[in-house]
């Protein structure tokens, strides 16, 4: 047994708790720029999460070879056989690039959607002097009952 076989559950276990602790702290803090942290930290997780499904054990990358290649017959050679033969497409077990891809565009727009969340957060700064959630709510309903007595 290898040791990729023996930590493969607790891999997953650290991408689940990762996400779960994102999560948490994007749903609880009342401090707005540990709630980007939160978003951050579960984004990435959810990343890592989706690379590690995407992992085929002796697979490797989806290049095209011509199969009478020395190239081939060297990328062959390294090859679990038994495994090749239970479950190879023609004599070669692919690893999908598909899911990196997609993390690749995630982490893009991940990095995008916290850049204007912080760039959010400085305005929020500026307009009310503090990024606590809870005074910015108790500002907002002071100046809506300030409005409404002005009104009145």
């Amino acid at each position: 047994m290898t040791l990729a076989l023996v930590l493969t559950p607790y891999v997953y276990g650290l991408g689940f708790f990762m996400m779960a602790a994102g999560l948490l702290i994007a749903l609880t803090s009342r401090h707005l720029i540990k709630r980007l942290i939160g978003l951050g930290v579960f984004q990435t997780s959810a990343g890592v999460f989706y690379i590690l499904l995407s992992k085929v054990s002796g697979g490797t990358a989806a290049i095209r070879l011509e199969a009478d290649s020395p190239a081939a017959e060297a990328l062959a050679s390294r090859l679990d056989a038994a495994y090749i033969a239970a479950h190879g497409v023609d004599g070669v077990v692919y690893s999908n690039p598909l899911p990196h891809v997609l993390i690749l565009t995630a982490i893009v727009v991940g990095a995008a959607t916290l850049a204007v969340g912080l760039a959010i957060i400085v305005r929020i700064r500026e307009t009310y002097g503090t990024v606590d959630f809870e005074e910015i709510s108790a500002l907002e309903a002071r100046a809506l009952r300030d409005v409404r007595e002005d009104e009145a």
